[in-house]
């Protein structure tokens, strides 16, 4: 049973307050779309190394251009068949699509596309069940994170979803994530910053799935 018309409005209201863009799809092709269009609309990920100052190896300078990699998506946990989707759609549009490595991009991937576990509508927060490295990192290090939730799977509150919570807290090893919005801190003289900590785009696809 999915969420009420109210339920998923707020979930949508209080997810936009905190800077997440929300989006409906019909299909997972169609948010694959919706992703590698977002992707090849947006300027490739820039890396600049600090230390440049110093006396350095001519391996050490090379380092200190400014490097321009080609466009990344970060796919970690996406099943075969939408995986294939995802390359197809991809490499149309000279996109690279990684499920593993994450440690090799990390100042490279452009977009982390995930499925998020559940949605909580007081909060407009993703529950993702992040036990996997791969997929911490994916959402944690790309410029924008792109999440599908099903919308059956969005519930009014954490504590209706209680026993899910408890089964993934149950197992060993494990790491859940409640992302709500873009990543932002204030801790220096109190001045919003986007992105500092994580990914400067959160856009969530909220996929029909009747």
């Amino acid at each position: 049973m999915g969420p009420t018309p109210e339920v998923l409005e707020k979930f949508r209201k209080k997810a936009e307050i905190v800077s997440a863009i929300v989006s409906e799809v019909d299909s997972m092709a169609q948010a694959i779309a919706y992703t590698v269009d977002l992707c090849a609309q947006k300027e490739a990920c820039q890396l600049l190394m600090s230390g440049c100052e110093e006396t350095l190896s001519d391996k050490g300078k090379d380092l200190c251009e400014l490097k321009e990699w080609g466009k990344i998506i970060a796919a970690p946990a996406l099943n075969d068949a939408d995986m294939a989707e995802l390359l197809k759609q991809a490499a149309e549009r000279q996109i690279s699509v990684i499920k593993d490595g994450m440690r090799s991009h990390l100042a490279g991937i452009d977009i982390g596309f995930t499925v998020a576990d559940y949605g909580i509508g007081e909060t407009g927060s993703l529950v993702i069940n992040s036990s996997s490295e791969e997929l911490r990192l994916a959402t944690m290090v790309s410029e924008i994170h792109v999440a599908v939730i099903p919308k059956s799977r969005i519930r009014a509150t954490a504590e209706d979803m209680y026993a899910e919570l408890k089964g993934f807290m149950s197992q060993k090893p494990n790491y859940l994530a409640f992302v709500t919005g873009a990543s932002r801190t204030a801790d220096i003289e109190r001045v919003l910053a986007l992105g500092v900590h994580g990914p400067l785009e959160l856009h969530i696809l909220i996929l029909e799935d009747k």
